[in-house]
């Protein structure tokens, strides 16, 4: 083939992958992130914390937590930051559920905890999370559900984890 012709078709499918990348909306950071825990069968911490962009948050205990009620903190750009950022792969348009009776469940323990996460912003999008649901996908779901609170000042609040 006529080198020329390789250049050519080189420089077009360089600008046609260019393009094609410019093309997909970025997503936007969150105005704020809600985090909220659901009860299990047994002494599973039931709260709620949002940790908001202009870095202000709110933790409120219901049961099985080391505070009850509603405490105010603050976090550091770099701590909002590392939690908007361990969440965002989990992010989906709308609503995402993996709970029983929903697709990316398969298989069910009973009586394990949830979580659902919003993000809030131009829209709000939310995750829903059974932790019986079960599969190597969902496992690894689990994990980084389970170790987003870390990154928040909010361990005191949540008490001893067992």
């Amino acid at each position: 083939m006529n080198p020329n012709r390789l250049r050519l078709l080189a420089a077009l499918s360089l600008l046609a992958a260019a393009s094609a990348c410019a093309t997909i909306p970025a997503r936007p950071v969150p105005a704020s992130i809600s985090y909220e825990t659901g009860p299990c069968f047994g002494a599973c911490p039931v709260y709620r914390v949002t940790v908001r962009a202009d870095l202000t948050g709110t933790f409120e205990g219901e049961r099985f937590t080391a505070v009850t009620g509603e405490r105010r903190f603050r976090v550091s750009p770099q701590q909002w930051r590392a939690f908007v950022a361990k969440l965002a792969p989990l992010r989906a348009s709308g609503v995402r559920q993996v709970t029983p009776g929903h697709a990316e469940c398969g298989s069910v323990i009973t009586d394990q905890p949830s979580v659902t996460v919003r993000w809030s912003g131009s829209s709000e999008d939310r995750l829903d999370y059974y932790y019986g649901c079960r599969g190597p996908a969902n496992q690894a779901l689990g994990e980084t559900l389970r170790a987003a609170p870390g990154l928040l000042p909010i361990g005191d609040f949540i008490g001893r984890r067992g």
